[in-house]
C-alpha cells in the first residue's frame, strides 16, 4: 500500500466531519446568538464574545463552504489531485490561521496589568 494515496484518503475523509463542524459553527452564531465557540482561549469565550462573533462566523462558513465544494468537486470528478489538494489543504490551514488572529485579538496578552483610563 503507497503511503501516499493512505494520506489522500485521510485528508478526503477528514474533509467531511470538518465541514461539518465549521458549518454548525457558524449556524449556531448567526442563527442561534450561541457566542459560547467564539474566539475560545483554553475553552473560555471572551468576555464581549459577541465584538467578535461575526469575524468567527465568517471564518467557519466561508472554510465549510469551500471544504463542501471540494468534497462535490471530487465526488464528481470535476477536479485534479493537486487542484482540491491544494484548496483543501490551504483552506485548512488558512482557517487555523485566521481563528489564531481572532483569538489574539479577543483574548490579547498585551495590558493585562495596566489600569484602564477612564
Amino acid at each position: 500500500m503507497d503511503i501516499s494515496l493512505a494520506l489522500t484518503w485521510i485528508l478526503f475523509l477528514a474533509l467531511f466531519p470538518m465541514a461539518f463542524f465549521w458549518l454548525r459553527r457558524a449556524f449556531r452564531i448567526i442563527f442561534k446568538r450561541d457566542y459560547s465557540e467564539v474566539a475560545l482561549k483554553r475553552g473560555e469565550p471572551p468576555p464581549n464574545a459577541a465584538k467578535f462573533a461575526p469575524y468567527t462566523a465568517a471564518i467557519n462558513l466561508i472554510a465549510g463552504a469551500v471544504a463542501v465544494c471540494v468534497i462535490l468537486l471530487v465526488a464528481l470528478g470535476g477536479a485534479e489531485y493537486d487542484t482540491w489538494t491544494a484548496i483543501a489543504g490551504s483552506t485548512i490551514w488558512l482557517k487555523f490561521i485566521a481563528d489564531f488572529i481572532v483569538r489574539s485579538h479577543a483574548h490579547p496578552f498585551w495590558g493585562k496589568g495596566k489600569p484602564k483610563l477612564q
